[in-house]
């Protein structure tokens, strides 16, 4: 299992979803999804949230036009890429990354299990 938490990330997904115990992932329909860096300042972390809701506005609004989507969507890569949802991890213990892999086959699986089974009363 990966080191020690850096706890979890606020802005980045709502309760609904659980977190990973060392805080580096949040599971949407049996995959993994890296949260934010949590080392981020508050300012610089909401700075980066406001600007992925706009980038990600701009890919919704970008009707047909290829160029637009395109630029759109290069500034949702950048502000992900900022905030530490994508490209180099943010924890430094060599742990690998499992962002987008099905929680099954990671070694989170078995803390899976038992979350959803304790969803389900079982």
């Amino acid at each position: 299992m990966p080191g020690p938490s850096r706890g979890p990330s606020p802005l980045t997904q709502p309760e609904r979803h659980p977190r990973t115990p060392d805080g580096r992932y949040f599971v949407v329909r049996g995959r993994l999804w890296r949260l934010s860096d949590p080392g981020l300042a508050p300012a610089e972390r909401e700075r980066l949230v406001r600007e992925l809701m706009s980038a990600r506005r701009a890919v919704r609004d970008a009707g047909g036009d290829p160029d637009r989507l395109a630029a759109a969507r290069a500034r949702v890569d950048a502000a992900k890429r900022a905030l530490g949802e994508r490209g180099p991890v943010w924890w430094t213990d060599g742990a690998p990354d499992f962002n987008r892999k099905l929680v099954k086959t990671t070694p989170y699986a078995d803390w899976y299990a038992s979350v959803v089974q304790g969803e389900s009363g079982g």
